[in-house]
């Protein structure tokens, strides 16, 4: 049997297809990579609210895949929205790397003065903390925030520890622990959406990890019900069924937390909605203060 896989070009999103289509070739499952620009790989220099949120890396590939243009696509699940098409579902979630984010610098931590971020957590978390650092706008793919870096234009940038992993990059800095630097919903998940067809749907499930597909479903949940958009500072973290969740001022010197059991996406949907009712003025703030007039 051989499938079409649809992916971003950036070497983070080869190396995570790669991966993929190895762990398929291992079963006897041939396959054949096509590329597929997304609007985030054009837009890199606009913040992600601006250009669409979080489903601009994903857009262009489940269109792929519903125009039978390839059989399946390959995600950081991280960037997969709420809403989904028909015609799209999500076939495999592999088993979880590392959730962290890792704060790159050569310089001793307590010299960082400024740091490189696009997202609107990194930055509420990170002014959260003890280090008090001038955040500025940074995008692109992984190698060009390490360009960025070595020119001198930060003093450390923020970069998934997962996305470090799987292109085999080492470098110089500090891991932020996921129970206060709370990550993204899904960071450190590699995702499989194929079209939704049984025998295509079938053959993918192979890879799923069944822990990483609950913990995954409750994180997501919890994103659902807040429905604060890529534009609110919130991370959701489930590990082994225990949940940490969390919505943040912009400034990061106001926040809303909760710690408990989230053994299903039902917990997950009733955490989520009390953290929305909890975080509401929080919410509404980011939403006036970055000008988003809808999710």
């Amino acid at each position: 049997m051989s499938l079409k896989v649809g992916t971003r070009g950036s070497r983070l999103a080869m190396a995570q297809t790669k991966r993929v289509c190895g762990m398929l070739n291992e079963r006897g499952i041939d396959t054949e990579t096509v590329v597929v620009k997304t609007t985030g790989d054009e837009k890199t220099g606009v913040p992600m609210h601006k250009v669409g949120g979080q489903g601009i890396f994903v857009r262009a590939l489940d269109d792929a895949i519903i125009n039978g243009e390839v059989d399946f696509a390959v995600h950081s699940m991280k960037d997969i929205p709420a809403k989904r098409p028909k015609g799209v579902v999500t076939c495999a979630v592999l088993k979880r790397d590392s959730p962290c984010d890792f704060l790159v610098h050569e310089c001793p931590l307590e010299d960082v003065k400024v740091v490189g971020t696009s997202s609107t957590r990194r930055k509420a978390q990170l002014l959260r903390g003890n280090l008090n650092p001038e955040i500025k706008e940074l995008r692109g793919n992984v190698d060009t925030r390490i360009r960025k870096l070595k020119e001198g234009e930060y003093d450390a940038i923020v970069l998934a520890e997962a996305g470090m992993q799987r292109l085999g990059l080492k470098l110089p800095g500090t891991r932020l622990i996921p129970q206060w630097y709370v990550p993204s919903p899904n960071q450190g998940i590699i995702a499989v959406v194929c079209r939704d067809d049984p025998e295509t749907e079938k053959v993918l499930s192979c890879l799923d990890d069944p822990q990483t597909r609950n913990d995954s479903g409750v994180e997501r949940a919890v994103m659902e019900e807040i429905e604060g958009g890529c534009f609110t500072p919130q991370g959701v973290y489930c590990c082994d069924g225990f949940l940490i969740a969390e919505v943040l001022s912009l400034d990061g010197k106001r926040y809303q937390r909760i710690e408990d059991n989230g053994e299903t996406t039902e917990e997950g949907r009733l955490i989520g909605k009390k953290l929305k009712a909890m975080a509401y003025d929080l919410i509404e703030e980011a939403r006036s203060e970055l000008g988003i007039t809808d999710n």
